[in-house]
């Protein structure tokens, strides 16, 4: 197929033939990644400061709240995130502006002439391009979200000066283990011996300290080393570590991740003024994180596909305690899907359960029969489907949730309800 590809070959015709080169969609590993990445040179980037993200939840929150605080302290910022939810330029953001379809098909181009014969998997061919990328804009600080585990990820080529884990739960679980042991093991793998790293988990396993110990790495860990304290009005908080920072705003995205990333720009830019950290944290967004897209009603939209990011979720939906609460909800069939609902059941007025269009997705059938009691419950072809009935019968005070999946939160923005998601449809 490569021999179809030209000059003038669009950037969904060279996604469709990176896909098609690899005969696992996941496969990981660093061997293959990493003999291209040498031919490349991308082995290290010594204009950037490099710091990887790991965690089973809390990965792009983290990313999105360094970002903000980095940017408005006057640095330049490249983030490599994934997955997409409309564009795959997302993946690459330089100073919250995604790459260019151009610059894309340039490092695309590069790679594949290093690769021989090498057969790359998607993510590991895209993580190069997101290092090419770096490599020639030169931003002052890299951050790096891990993709699946950590040790064996594409991102982890790279020995980054700071790492963090921003948690620590079972997802994943034919590749990562079925015990947060065996899952915490995995994640430490991006953390270097006497680099810094923090450890945003509030019960790491012990297993998982020791490692970190013997491994001498320079590990602070929340609850110890740093933490927080809310303020009785609960919308400011207060961050503890080596200083105090007082009356932070609570952000719109999940509080621990925010402490984490404090920690960060703590241990590693310790000029950051206070002011600059509190502005940082207050106007960090993540798209389909929390996301508020409707006020009447109130619509909002959460890619959380696991346990742990459900449980989070049902915390953050008792604030609507008063309200009906109605759910879109779309899964893959191989997430947890039970214990998603279970931890949701008893928020959540009323269910409409519709199909993701990939082949991964779980059918309506598998949805619904994890409820334990099918009252309440409607079950549609597609969100579009279910879009136009929910938002003729709903409120004006009643709430909306719209999760599940990234796949799911991306079939509410192909709605482009008013033109508000154009912001991932336009180029550039």
């Amino acid at each position: 197929m490569m021999s179809s590809l030209t000059q003038s070959s669009t950037l969904s015709e060279w996604l469709d033939y990176i896909l098609a080169q690899h005969h696992v969609e996941i496969d990981m590993g660093l061997s293959r990644i990493t003999e291209v990445a040498k031919q490349l040179d991308v082995l290290t980037l010594p204009n950037s400061k490099v710091i990887t993200v790991a965690g089973t939840n809390g990965k792009g929150s983290t990313c999105a709240m360094l970002e903000s605080i980095l940017l408005k302290a006057g640095y330049s910022v490249g983030v490599y995130s994934s997955p997409h939810l409309m564009r795959f330029n997302e993946r690459i953001r330089i100073n919250r502006e995604f790459v260019f379809d151009e610059e894309l098909l340039a490092v695309f181009q590069q790679i594949e002439t290093a690769k021989g014969e090498t057969s790359l998997s998607f993510f590991e061919y895209t993580t190069l391009a997101g290092l090419l990328v770096f490599q020639k804009q030169a931003p002052d600080v890299v951050i790096l979200e891990v993709g699946l585990g950590g040790r064996l990820d594409a991102t982890n080529i790279l020995d980054s000066d700071i790492s963090a884990v921003t948690s620590i739960g079972l997802d994943h679980q034919e590749y990562l283990g079925d015990t947060r042991e065996s899952v915490g093991l995995e994640k430490i793998g991006v953390c270097r011996s006497n680099r810094l790293a923090i450890i945003g988990e509030p019960d790491v396993p012990e297993k998982v300290k020791q490692t970190l110990f013997e491994r001498q790495v320079n590990a602070h860990f929340v609850g110890s080393d740093f933490s927080y304290q809310t303020q009785e009005n609960v919308k400011m908080w207060d961050y503890l570590g080596q200083s105090t920072i007082k009356g932070i705003p609570v952000p719109q995205l999940p509080l621990p991740n925010a402490v984490t990333s404090i920690a960060i720009i703590e241990q590693a830019f310790p000029n950051i003024d206070q002011e600059i950290i509190k502005q940082g944290i207050a106007s960090a967004r993540v798209a389909g994180r929390l996301e508020q897209v409707l006020d009447k009603p109130l619509v909002l939209l959460d890619v959380g596909h696991n346990p742990q990011a459900a449980r989070y979720l049902a915390e953050r939906l008792k604030q609507y305690k008063g309200k009906k609460i109605h759910a879109i909800c779309g899964m893959l069939k191989d997430k947890d899907i039970s214990a998603v609902i279970k931890e949701l059941e008893n928020t959540i007025h009323h269910w409409n359960f519709i199909p993701l269009p990939t082949e991964r997705t779980a059918s309506v059938d598998e949805l619904k029969s994890s409820l334990s009691s099918p009252n309440n419950m409607l079950e549609f072809e597609s969100m579009a489907d279910a879009w136009l009935k929910i938002s003729k019968q709903v409120n004006n005070e009643d709430v909306v949730i719209v999760f599940g999946s990234f796949y799911t939160v991306a079939e509410f923005y192909k709605l482009d309800l008013d033109g508000r998601f154009s912001f991932l449809t336009n180029k550039g």
